[in-house]
């Protein structure tokens, strides 16, 4: 199972995480389902709609965090988060360049 590039959306007020991969079973036959294809989530109206609500927000998306088993279950731990800005990735690029670049520095002194 790949959680990467994955989210959650509501459509007509049902909740699908899309983008999550689920290896087909190596065993399956034709009838393995596609490992892209959209899920939906079994959530009470009231939860979907505070997410959907929320989600509303500008650079507010839902993500899922993990997948886990509970009984013959499998459950998936979701959360609201917001997108960095750009300048705020260029500034964790310059700062994670230079450290880069001391960590280089130190590695050739103690040679």
């Amino acid at each position: 199972m790949n959680l990467k590039d994955s989210y959650a959306s509501v459509n007509n007020g049902e909740m699908f995480i899309k983008g999550m991969h689920i290896s087909p079973y190596e065993q399956g036959n034709i009838f393995n389902k596609d490992p892209l294809r959209d899920r939906k989530l079994l959530m009470h109206k009231r939860e979907i709609n505070r997410f959907f609500g929320l989600s509303m927000r500008q650079g507010y998306s839902i993500i899922p965090l993990k997948v886990y088993f509970k009984g013959s279950k499998a459950k998936v731990e979701i959360a609201l988060a917001k997108g960095k800005k750009l300048y705020d990735k260029r500034e964790a690029a310059a700062a994670q360049d230079a450290k880069r670049a001391i960590d280089r520095s130190l590695k050739e002194r103690n040679r």
